[in-house]
Formats: C-alpha cells, sequence, structure tokens
C-alpha cells in the first residue's frame, strides 16, 4: 500500500529558552527535523513525505537545506493556528488511498523499523499508535488534593501514529475540538477504534535543553 508521512514541526520552541525553533537546532550538526525526514526515507524511498511548517520558516528552512546540503525529496506545507490545523494542511498533499503516519518533527530517533512496523498493523487494524509502559508513580491532582493511581493502567503515547489514509481523511473533515490532543483522539471521536502497538523507549521528543543532549549523546552511542 502507499505510503505518507505528514511530518509536523510547528514548535515554537519556547521550552528552549532561545530564538531557534526546536525543530531547527542541530543535532549532531544538523536540524532536528532533518533527522526525523531521513528516518521515514529509510523506511521507504518511495514514500509521500510532507512536512508542515509555519509559513515564516519558509525560507529559512530552504537556506538550510541548501547550507545542508539535504535533498531528500519532500513537499513543504504551511501550519495551521492549531496542531490539528496543520495536519488537516498536510491531509490535501496526501491521497485518500494507501497509509498515512503524522509524526512529531522534534521526534528524531524514531527507528526505521518502528516506521515500518506501524505501517504495516495500520494496513490490517485501520488506526496504531506506539506507546510505552510509564516508568513513575502518578497521582491525580484536584486542587489542593490528590490520589495516587495505578500507573499500570496507563501508558504514554508517542508517534508516529499511523492510520489507513480514507479514515484519516474522513476524521479530520470533523469541527476541531479542544480534546483533540493527538490524531487518535479525532480518529477515535469518527467511530474508529484505534490499536496500541508497543513503541520505543529512545523515541523521544525534543522540547527542553536536556532532551537535545539526551538525543545527541543516543545518536552517538547508536
Amino acid at each position: 500500500m502507499t505510503q505518507q508521512a505528514i511530518i509536523v514541526a510547528g514548535g515554537k520552541g519556547t521550552r528552549m529558552k532561545g530564538p531557534i525553533p526546536k525543530q531547527f537546532l542541530e543535532l549532531m550538526g544538523r536540524p532536528v527535523v532533518m533527522h526525523t525526514i531521513e528516518k521515514f526515507y529509510l523506511t521507504s524511498r518511495n514514500i509521500n513525505i510532507i512536512l508542515v511548517l509555519p509559513e515564516a520558516h519558509h525560507s529559512t528552512w530552504q537556506l538550510l537545506c541548501k547550507k545542508h546540503h539535504f535533498n531528500l525529496p519532500h513537499q513543504l506545507c504551511e501550519g495551521g493556528q492549531s496542531r490539528f490545523q496543520s495536519v488537516k494542511n498536510g491531509l490535501k498533499y496526501c491521497s485518500n488511498d494507501g497509509l498515512i503516519a503524522v509524526h512529531d518533527g522534534v521526534r528524531p530517533l524514531v527507528s526505521p523499523q518502528l516506521i515500518s512496523e506501524l505501517y504495516l498493523q495500520s494496513a490490517a487494524k485501520n488506526a496504531v499508535i506506539p506507546v510505552s509502559p510509564l516508568v513513575e508513580s502518578i497521582r491525580k491532582v484536584n486542587g489542593t488534593d490528590s490520589k495516587a493511581l495505578d500507573r499500570n493502567q496507563y501508558v504514554s503515547v508517542q508517534t508516529p501514529q499511523c492510520f489507513k489514509a480514507e479514515i484519516l481523511h474522513k476524521a479530520y473533515n470533523m469541527p476541531e475540538k479542544a480534546h483533540f490532543t493527538d490524531d487518535a483522539s479525532v480518529v477515535e471521536a469518527s467511530g474508529i477504534t484505534v490499536s496500541l502497538a508497543q513503541g520505543e523507549a529512545n523515541n523521544l521528543k525534543i522540547t527542553t535543553p536536556k532532551d537535545l543532549l539526551l538525543a545527541e549523546s543516543l545518536l552517538k552511542n547508536a
């Protein structure tokens, strides 16, 4: 089945406390999002990759591609005011056939093996997302009160989240709602059951300077 990928890279990187958007920060000498795109290209050279960036960042991205001689095939798409709107914009570049993966641009350590496995499972199960078990204790907070919860009943959700194309297109025709925090929540609201797959411990999302240092260390020791 045709494989397509929407890579969402619209973050401003406020938690990085710097002027450079986190997707453009250098990781092993190249912008973070270049590593991310490369992982999908390693999955399949025929994959249709759509990079969603705020319009204000398009010229910066083009300059970075020239600087780093980055010529892996991809299409550039304008981001929206929210993640929902950004993915919806990216879907305009995707066909209604095959499979679509939606991935955070600042998860550059995802393995091609996991991407391939998620595509394979989504072909059979319609909608599949990678998850990992919680390793720390958790509590539910209500004002000044809190209550311990059983962490074994919860998982941490990662990307890429993979879907049959027609299912994702249909789901994103719905109006945006506040509880749509990821693509799985949108698809579930359309009446589709989302299946879980085993994620990867190293598939971290870079949001802080510490995450960037950890990612660099993991890449050096890969």
